[in-house]
């Protein structure tokens, strides 16, 4: 029997995720990377494996939930997203630039 080889998919990945902790666990070889709402762990997998060349150990995902925002008397929503914390084997690493 073959193994299906899965699609790889460049547009999974929005962007970095750069905030103070973020930067901490970069320390730890973890990165986390903005993604859009329909990505899974496998996509996320095969897009960062493919993009950046590095071997990836472990993929979680979190949903950020929509928060209400107030300008004035106006109410709005600020959108929700979804991000991954992707772990990189060691001595792999990501330049994501300054």
């Amino acid at each position: 029997m073959k193994k299906e080889k899965r699609k790889i998919s460049s547009s999974v990945l929005s962007l970095p995720h750069i905030t103070e902790k973020a930067g901490l666990l970069q320390g730890q070889n973890q990165y986390v990377f903005k993604v859009v709402p329909r990505a899974t762990k496998y996509g996320v997998k095969d897009s960062v494996e493919a993009h950046y060349g590095v071997r990836v150990l472990k993929v979680r995902m979190i949903r950020v939930p929509s928060k209400s925002i107030r300008v004035g008397r106006t109410m709005g929503k600020r959108p929700g997203y979804k991000k991954a914390v992707v772990t990189l084997k060691e001595g792999d690493k990501i330049e994501l630039g300054a």
